[in-house]
């Protein structure tokens, strides 16, 4: 008679070398009912503020190489290897802008705005290797980085976009939320940023839509949708995790970069 196939034992259950069951605490990160859209995972208890908005205050960081490419990318000298944070891998560029993109890329160490440590603009500025805080009040959502301390306002007070066109570094933002969802619309940008060192860029036209969501106390799910009809043939989606910052006083630090080489920078 051939062996029947043993039931395989419980992940939560071994025995140790006595032949004794001894029970394991299994933890799974994010176990539980799935997360509904806009909100944390079921039986998530998030720190909230006064008017029972999720609290985003605190100290954040990526943990990834967007900032030098958003896309897949082999190791080379003084760039890490990375996993890309774009949604399918593609940034669907329109055939001069994709021309335009490799010329990037070839003279990126002289052409790539962040050389003459300008403004790296939205979103840019988020997953730059450097921290940054969030301050939340009822009416404004403030992040404060430490990259030449550039200060972004999130108005969050149903106030809309100037009706005008108005040439930002950082462009203009306006939020709402959603379920537990910060949704931050963008507009106004200049065309002087580029999204990371490979040379992926935008024109005047940007248009930016950011969805910030605490999944738990340390986490932030960041997704950001990408506009842009002068250069792009469609949008496009990045998506990545903000990791909070929890080691004692920790806080921003100094990196005024134009500082280190200014006469070679700005002669």
């Amino acid at each position: 008679m051939p062996e029947m196939p043993r039931e395989p034992r419980p992940p939560s259950v071994t025995r140790d070398r006595f032949g004794a069951i001894a029970l394991l605490i299994v933890t799974t990160l994010g176990a539980g009912a799935p997360a509904v859209a806009g909100q944390a995972p079921a039986g998530v208890a998030l720190p909230r503020t006064a008017d029972r908005k999720p609290d985003l205050s605190g100290f954040w960081q990526v943990s990834n190489s967007a900032a030098w490419d958003l896309q897949d990318h082999r190791a080379q000298r003084g760039i890490p290897a990375g996993q890309g944070v774009v949604e399918g891998n593609e940034i669907p560029y329109q055939p001069w802008a994709a021309a335009r993109k490799k010329e990037n890329l070839q003279n990126r160490a002289a052409a790539d705005p962040e050389t003459r440590c300008y403004l790296p603009g939205v979103p840019r500025l988020t997953y730059m290797p450097f921290p940054f805080q969030i301050v939340q009040t009822p009416r404004d959502v403030i992040l404060l980085h430490e990259y030449v301390h550039a200060v972004r306002t999130i108005h969050v007070d149903g106030s809309p976009h100037p009706p005008d066109p108005v040439d930002l570094w950082l462009g203009d933002s306006r939020g709402h939320w959603e379920g537990d969802t910060l949704v931050v619309d963008s507009a106004h940008f200049n065309d002087r940023t580029w999204f990371d060192r490979a040379g992926n860029f935008h024109s005047d036209a940007l248009h930016v839509v950011e969805r910030f969501t605490l999944t738990d106390t340390d986490h932030i799910d960041y997704s950001v949708r990408i506009e842009d009809a002068k250069v792009f043939t469609r949008p496009w989606t990045m998506s990545m995790i903000l990791y909070r910052h929890k080691e004692k006083n920790f806080q921003l630090l100094e990196y005024e970069c134009y500082g280190f080489d200014y006469e070679k920078t700005y002669p």
